[in-house]
């Protein structure tokens, strides 16, 4: 055991609590890290309850799994590693890290050629590609803590002066030696560690591994930060904790090292504490800035709405009496404002349609109640009812459509195929994910094509899916196809090969998600989507519940009566005359006013497309339009056609429909 321990190189530790996918995804990456390298991975859970350990001792059997039962915090649990580790070099590294195969080796070659290095960290990028600043830093002294607290850092990024904190003025290709660098990635020599001794464990949470660096520097080793290499660290994005908590818990930390290292300088307490006021404070009016422009949107189209009203009524606008404008147009949008924020629109669901529309119309019932008593005021009630018309429609209706194309992120159901992707790989792994991304409905993916590693391939297609480029061009693909997903396999591409296109295209506005081999979990920006999902049996089908039964026959009634009196006679005069048939929307229009047919719906051809599957719920009538029609030409085996009826039984809505219906009519414009 003692000559297998003085040979192994490396050992890894990690420390995990709650990030069991992430975690999983930076395994598989430092497997391929440390292929042809002696090495060691320890993992330190605390405490976590999502199935981190069991996960660990089910795919992980060579890892060295050490589960407390407590939360011990980033420095304890790190220090229970280290003291159990063998290798000459020791590594840290976070959960939410993904490597590339060249990581391990790149750094052991850089101590190898630079003795005078004691701890080292990497080039660091963020999911999408753009350089994390936290992986080189300067000491929190007075001056540096000073322009990162009242903002100079940011104002003069580039001045040497103002940028030391984050060294914002160095360029991140180039190695040089600094203060610190980031606790998500430090090497470090077995023999400094043994030394200068772990990581201070007064610090839970931040602020160890600035103490650490301090503590290598001061026993005369050097700190280097080294871009030989890269990593992709998910910062914050596998938990979610309130500002108020982690600006807290930073600045504690903060004030911890300061008065450990640089001792009790009444100067940099001051700083300290304005700098907790000044966050807190800029916190506390981000908070109240967003719902207030909300509010002011709608309180403007209030006010539209009644101008409109006044001129639809009355042929003329601003007929009312001078005195009454105040009141005419502060009152009722007031109303509207304060019933929305009853209805939680403006703190917990900003874009819900159904919550503004109940909202709007409480409000004007309560507008009609206000002008039967304050008859001064009640100038027309029909202008009024014509103003709520119009505003049950804007109100709701500029949300819609900010749902519709996507510019707004919420944790409501997303957008219905929103998501352009691309698949970047073409094997067996990268055509099965494109499978099952075509069954996850209600996650919006609309795969545009593949992306091969070379242009050989360019233009065959793959389960009638095309493969639209390489590698090397992927930039161009995403701008000609609007692609706004980047999905990576990585069965078939490399690390490597994956940090180097997201750091490419790293300007263009897109969201990459990494794939690990297992093809159960999809890993973004700002979020873990499962792919395999558990078999339950979804008891609830919206399209059985009487409501939604009444409100879609309503609809189609609504829509096909209009269309039918000012649509209909045109299009059967137009083809009268040239003897050309109406599309077949335009046919189906009379089945859709009898009740033999829905706007949106399964087709009627269902049962071949489904090869005679039995139907196990209530589908609806047959659709002009649908999920299933949306999909085009391409073909769909029983399983996917399934997928999408299914899906639009258990989640059909008005709004749904409507989205259904403006996506069919931009199919066909495009077409």
């Amino acid at each position: 055991m003692a000559s297998k321990a003085r040979f192994l190189q490396v050992s890894i530790i990690i420390v995990n609590y709650n990030v069991r996918d992430f975690l999983h995804h930076a395994l598989i990456s430092l497997q391929k890290a440390t292929k042809g390298i002696r090495s060691e991975i320890i993992v330190v859970d605390n405490a976590s309850d999502d199935g981190s350990t069991e996960m660990l001792r089910k795919r992980f059997p060579n890892v060295t799994l050490i589960a407390s039962k407590q939360n011990l915090g980033f420095a304890q649990a790190n220090n229970v590693a280290l003291k159990r580790a063998r290798g000459a070099f020791l590594l840290l590294i976070n959960p939410d890290t993904v490597v590339q195969e060249d990581t391990l080796r790149a750094m052991l070659e850089f101590f190898r050629t630079t003795p005078e290095a004691g701890l080292a960290g990497c080039k660091i990028l963020n999911p999408d590609g753009t350089f994390q600043l936290a992986c080189r830093r300067s000491f929190p002294t007075p001056w540096v803590a000073f322009t990162k607290i009242f903002g100079l850092s940011k104002l003069f990024p580039r001045s040497n002066w103002f940028g030391k904190y984050n060294l914002t003025y160095l360029s991140p290709e180039e190695t040089y030696e600094v203060d610190a660098v980031s606790g998500s990635f430090m090497m470090v020599r077995k023999e400094v560690f043994e030394k200068v001794g772990g990581l201070d464990e007064e610090f839970f949470m931040y602020g160890e591994d600035l103490d650490w660096c301090y503590r290598i520097q001061q026993a005369g080793w050097k700190i280097f930060y080294v871009p030989l290499t890269q990593i992709i660290h998910y910062k914050g994005e596998s938990t979610r904790r309130s500002s108020l908590d982690e600006i807290q818990t930073f600045y504690d930390a903060m004030r911890r090292f300061v008065k450990k290292h640089f001792g009790r300088s009444p100067f940099l307490r001051i700083i300290l504490r304005a700098g907790i006021m000044l966050t807190l404070l800029s916190s506390l009016v981000k908070s109240l800035l967003n719902p207030v422009r909300l509010a002011l949107v709608d309180f403007i189209l209030v006010d539209v709405s009644l101008v409109f009203a006044e001129y639809i009524w009355r042929g003329e606008v601003f007929l009312y009496p001078t005195y009454a404008y105040p009141i005419v147009y502060v009152v009722p949008a007031t109303i509207v404002a304060a019933s929305l924020y009853i209805a939680g629109v403006y703190t917990n669901r900003p874009m819900s349609i159904s919550r503004s529309s109940v909202a709007v119309i409480a409000s004007y019932v309560v507008i009609a109640s206000l002008t039967a008593l304050f008859k001064e005021y009640a100038f027309s009630r029909m202008i009024m009812g014509i103003s709520g018309i119009l505003s049950v429609f804007l109100i709701p209706g500029w949300r819609t459509m900010l749902k519709l194309f996507g510019r707004v992120k919420t944790m409501e159901r997303k957008g219905l195929l929103s998501k352009r992707a691309l698949i970047v790989g073409t094997d067996a792994a990268a055509i099965e994910l494109c499978k099952k991304l075509r069954t996850k409905v209600g996650e919006g993916y609309h795969v545009l094509g593949f992306i091969d590693r070379t242009r050989r391939r360019v233009g065959e297609k793959i389960e009638s899916v095309p493969i639209l480029g390489s590698i090397e061009n992927v930039g161009k693909v995403i701008r000609e196809h609007r692609a706004s997903d980047v999905i990576f396999s990585t069965k078939e591409v490399s690390y490597m090969s994956i940090l180097s296109v997201i750091s490419r295209i790293r300007r263009q506005s897109v969201n990459f998600h990494i794939v690990p081999n297992t093809l159960e979990v999809m890993i973004g920006k700002a979020s873990v989507d499962t792919l395999d999902d558990l078999p339950l049996v979804q008891l609830s089908y919206n399209l059985e519940k009487p409501l939604h039964r009444i409100t879609k026959r309503l609809f189609d009634l609504g829509i096909s009566a209009l269309l039918f009196t000012f649509v209909y006679p045109i299009i059967r005069l137009k083809s009268a005359l040239t003897n050309e048939q109406p599309s077949p929307p335009i046919r189906s229009l009379p089945a859709v006013l009898r009740g033999n047919m829905s706007f949106v719906g399964p087709p009627k051809d269902l049962m071949a497309l489904r090869n005679g599957h039995t139907d196990p719920v209530n589908l609806g009538k047959p659709g002009i339009t649908g999920l299933v029609q949306l999909q085009g030409e391409r073909p769909m085996s029983p399983d996917e056609v399934d997928q999408y009826n299914l899906y639009y039984a258990r989640n059909q809505s008005i709004l749904l429909d409507m989205e259904i219906l403006i996506k069919t009519m931009l199919q066909r414009r495009k077409n």
